[in-house]
């Protein structure tokens, strides 16, 4: 009997040790990935090919869209690092040449129906976006752009319509494009509908970003 209770005894003196071992052996921790911050919206860089200029009535900056299927030639939007997806905004207006001859005339009217594409530099499509509006008067048009020649400095070229455009843009994502895709346009000049890259086809304004930035660790 005391040669069994001798033998736990000495099991027991040789597992303490390599027991305490493993209880004293530090866990490793994995860093801690960086949190991300409240949701923000800013003004992203916007590289336009073609500024047409700054709004009389809303002060904005109008933006032609060519058409085109590279991105490097489209408006380029260049976005922050933000943590999962962020939505980019922007308002989207058809492209039309106010005429005062053909308002003397009474021949003023044209509708348009445009298409254009979202996308990554790669050419991936993220989004299509189209707006359709039509011209019978002056007060049809958003906003007269300033900075021309006709009557009043103001240009021919002016936004008219208005589509709120949103497109999610995936985490990973730093730049956007915009590129023209369809143009249907009824106008004193006739119907057209087939564009050639790089003409412009619609106006951009008001680009937003709405995104969640990653804080420091």
């Amino acid at each position: 009997m005391r040669r069994a209770l001798t033998a736990v005894l000495v099991m027991s003196l040789l597992a303490s040790p390599l027991a305490a071992q493993k209880r004293k052996t530090p866990v490793r921790k994995t860093p801690a990935k960086a949190a991300a911050g409240p949701s923000k919206t800013i003004t992203p860089d916007v590289k336009c090919p073609s500024l047409i200029g700054m709004g009389v009535k809303t002060v904005r900056s109008f933006c032609d869209v060519p058409a085109g299927r590279d991105p490097a030639q489209g408006i380029v939007i260049t976005l922050p690092p933000h943590v999962g997806p962020g939505t980019l905004t922007f308002d989207l207006h058809a492209r039309h040449t106010y005429s005062e001859d053909e308002m003397r005339r009474g021949k003023p009217y044209a509708h348009y129906r445009v298409g254009i594409g979202a996308l990554t530099m790669s050419g991936d499509l993220l989004a299509r976006a189209a707006v359709e509006a039509e011209f019978r008067t002056a007060t049809d048009l958003f906003d007269r752009i300033g900075g021309g020649a006709g009557p009043g400095g103001l240009k021919a070229v002016a936004p008219a319509g208005r589509e709120a455009i949103s497109v999610s843009i995936p985490a990973g994502v730093d730049q956007v494009s915009l590129l023209g895709e369809t143009l249907d346009a009824v106008t004193p000049a006739g119907h057209e509908t087939v564009v050639m890259p790089g003409r412009p086809i619609a106006i951009v304004s008001n680009v937003l970003f709405e995104y969640r930035p990653a804080k420091p660790r």
